[in-house]
């Protein structure tokens, strides 16, 4: 792992704060627009993507290329009829989808699109960033907390069942997901001596995150598609289990903005690890010693953007080839992996960084020396998970020598054993064959063999 300086000057941010007013409402409606022109188009890169997986043809009349589907969608979302339900309670059904997307947009406030730059036909120079403060990453964390009281108020106040089991999963999986994805940028801020995210972008100069703090990286993958309620991650909504989850109720506009707010934390959580691991705007590694202006200008924001469309590009590849997690695996994976993985690493990375710069011990035998202590909690780890494994399937597979035989597919499909050790019966008895075999069940259930 290279060793990098740790920063200890203070944030400078004085470049923030000294534009004029027309200038900074200039900058947020280009966001807003942006992230409008961006959600159009991820949902067309998201449908032909998943065709061309699923040798479809995806989305191809309106427009050239199809790229005009996702405005018909718009169009036909607000046209749609707008029904509230009788035990829904009003306000707060109205007040859900707000709370959901306005959140999603707040947080592209501090996320660094480039450098400065000078503002056209005049001579006023201003960053490529709507502001930025001390403790900007803790800012998006917690503006992006608060979005998910939309989806959990959403499910709550629509009245249904469906509904509300929705509503609970998002809350739960904020609270576990939140938590490792906070403790997988503890080791960026060790490294780069900063909150801010412009100044964490300009400590990447030399070094990218994504290599020297991989680990982090990684949590950091999984856990913003279990923030965002992506595939294989979509338990909240989960329309083989709870319809349509948490939105089942809602319709028209209501139902955009839902859907809104999902694709562009989608382009958030990809924007900020952009920034934190990837070099934010900073062009690809080569790029500068074959073009030195290549991070001068506008030139930054094509690099910005082509690494968040990479992000993007994994939330679709994984939808479309990954099935949906059972929730109580989902929630063991997070609590029982991420979270102890996590703050091993940042135990690691403290101590690296603490020797180094007071002196002691040689980096290599630390690092070496943490790699034996990981290697062994990793193994220790899963060997007790084996164990409980196979006493698990012990306890409810039936493999005690005083239970008594069961046929958990009597009905057709795997259910669990009943019990009393009896088994399900289904509409699929009676057809049901094994090589020309009879069925033998437990004489209880229907006197005898089939």
């Amino acid at each position: 792992m290279p060793v990098l300086p740790l920063q200890t000057t203070g944030d400078d941010l004085s470049a923030f704060g000294q534009d004029a007013w027309w200038l900074v409402l200039v900058k947020a409606v280009l966001i807003f627009v942006v992230l409008v022109l961006l959600t159009l188009f991820n949902i067309w890169f998201e449908r032909r993507v998943v065709a061309r997986m699923q040798h479809r043809i995806g989305p191809n009349v309106h427009g050239p290329f199809g790229l005009l589907q996702s405005l018909a969608d718009g169009v036909k979302l607000a046209l749609k009829e707008d029904i509230i339900p009788k035990a829904a309670d009003k306000v707060v059904f109205l007040i859900a989808p707000v709370i959901a997307t306005i959140p999603a947009f707040i947080t592209f406030a501090v996320i660094p699109f480039g450098p400065e730059v000078k503002v056209p036909f005049t001579d006023i120079t201003t960053p490529l960033q709507l502001t930025d403060m001390p403790v900007a990453v803790l800012f998006v964390l917690a503006i992006a907390s608060v979005g998910i009281y939309g989806i959990v108020l959403g499910g709550w106040s629509s009245g249904s069942t469906y509904s509300l089991l929705g509503g609970l999963r998002s809350s739960a999986q904020m609270i576990s997901y939140e938590v490792a994805m906070g403790l997988a940028l503890v080791a960026v801020f060790l490294y780069a001596g900063s909150m801010s995210t412009s100044e964490i972008v300009e400590a990447q100069g030399d070094f990218w995150y994504a290599l020297i703090l991989a680990p982090s990286f990684v949590i950091y993958l999984i856990s913003m598609v279990g923030e965002t309620n992506r595939a294989p991650f979509d338990l909240p909504e989960a329309e083989g289990e709870l319809v349509g989850g948490f939105h089942t109720e809602y319709s028209s506009l209501k139902f955009a903005l839902f859907f809104l707010a999902e694709y562009i934390n989608m382009a958030t959580v990809s924007a900020l690890a952009t920034t934190l691991f990837l070099g934010g705007w900073q062009a690809p590694w080569g790029i500068v010693h074959i073009w030195p202006g290549a991070n001068e200008g506008y030139w930054p924001l094509l690099w910005f953007f082509g690494k968040v469309m990479f992000f993007i590009f994994i939330f679709i590849w994984l939808r479309g080839t990954l099935p949906r997690l059972r929730y109580d695996q989902f929630m063991h994976f997070g609590w029982k992996r991420l979270i102890p993985i996590a703050l091993l690493w940042i135990v690691a990375v403290a101590t690296i960084r603490s020797v180094r710069l007071e002196g002691g011990i040689d980096t290599p035998y630390l690092i070496g020396g943490i790699g034996v202590l990981a290697a062994l909690f990793v193994v220790l780890f899963f060997v007790g998970e084996r164990e409980e494994a196979e006493v698990g399937a012990g306890r409810e597979g039936g493999t005690r020598p005083d239970a008594a035989p069961t046929d958990t597919l009597a009905g057709g499909y795997p259910v669990p054993p009943m019990p009393a050790g009896g088994a399900v019966r289904g509409p699929a008895e009676s057809l049901r064959f094994e090589k020309g075999s009879p069925v033998t069940t437990p004489a209880g259930e229907r006197g005898g063999t089939s």
